[in-house]
């Protein structure tokens, strides 16, 4: 069995893009420089108060494209890449507005990270200009289930702004590409590099998953934090196999970094 998982494992790094696709993309550069780091949940809830944490040491799905699109952002890339421009880049991304104001100021929903980075320049929702599909966010969870969450299960202050949030969010009308629209290959406005977010049909969730598109052999694959897997992987299965056998997943947002040329 073990050497079947290694064959397999030597079949998808063969089939990755070359060498000079990916210096020639960041995103997924320096998303397959993470490769095999360790996936750990919550590595952003131990302090008590609000504060940027940097560890590329250990990752779930969100902070795994968080890191992974704040290195993209750097303008110097590979070993001269600045620390200070990475953690600039972080705060920027995790917060609204770029500011840390306490727990609730921190983008936990993806539709509050997406709106926001998308009003910031960082990214844009490419989904919007190609698939006429939308659905509308319904926003719950956090403020439903707070024993759920350290920060909230001990405020209820905090309670009462989550809800807030989740009450401006809710209603706003979004682009998606159902699972069943999406094909094995693809789509031709997927590009390497995008980031995939994954909707859910949990009750007041808007999505559950994130990772990075990557093409294998003409096949849309994720290169992802797998909780399954205890660490950052390319998915063997295609993105839409992936999709089919997870009840709860519904289909994909496609966010893609703004060149910051």
């Amino acid at each position: 069995m073990k050497k079947m998982t290694s064959l397999l494992s030597c079949a998808l790094l063969l089939a990755l893009p070359e060498v000079g696709a990916q210096e020639s993309n960041p995103m997924l550069s320096n998303g397959l420089k993470l490769l095999n780091t360790p996936y750990v949940a919550y590595t952003l809830e131990g302090n008590s108060e609000e504060e940027l944490v940097v560890n590329c040491d250990e990752v779930d799905c969100t902070t795994f494209v968080e890191n992974v699109l704040a290195m993209a952002l750097c303008p110097t890339q590979g070993e001269q890449m600045s620390e200070a421009d990475f953690m600039k880049n972080l705060q920027n991304i995790r917060y609204r507005n770029g500011q840390i104001n306490g727990y609730t100021s921190r983008l936990h929903y993806m539709t509050d990270w997406i709106n926001d980075n998308v009003q910031k320049g960082l990214i844009e929702d490419v989904t919007a200009q190609y698939s006429p599909s939308t659905q509308t966010v319904n926003l719950s969870f956090m403020s439903s289930h707070p024993e759920l969450y350290k920060q909230l299960n001990s405020s209820p202050e905090r309670v009462a702004e989550m809800a807030s949030i989740e009450q401006r969010l809710s209603g706003q009308q979004v682009h998606w590409v159902p699972k069943n629209m999406l094909p094995a290959q693809g789509l031709p406005w997927i590009k390497n590099g995008d980031i995939i977010a994954i909707t859910t049909n949990t009750p007041g969730l808007d999505i559950s998953h994130l990772g990075i598109a990557i093409y294998i052999k003409d096949q849309l694959h994720l290169l992802h934090a797998s909780s399954k897997q205890k660490k950052v992987v390319v998915e063997k299965l295609a993105l839409s196999r992936q999709l089919a056998g997870n009840k709860t997943w519904t289909g994909i947002r496609v966010l893609r970094m703004k060149s910051i040329n």
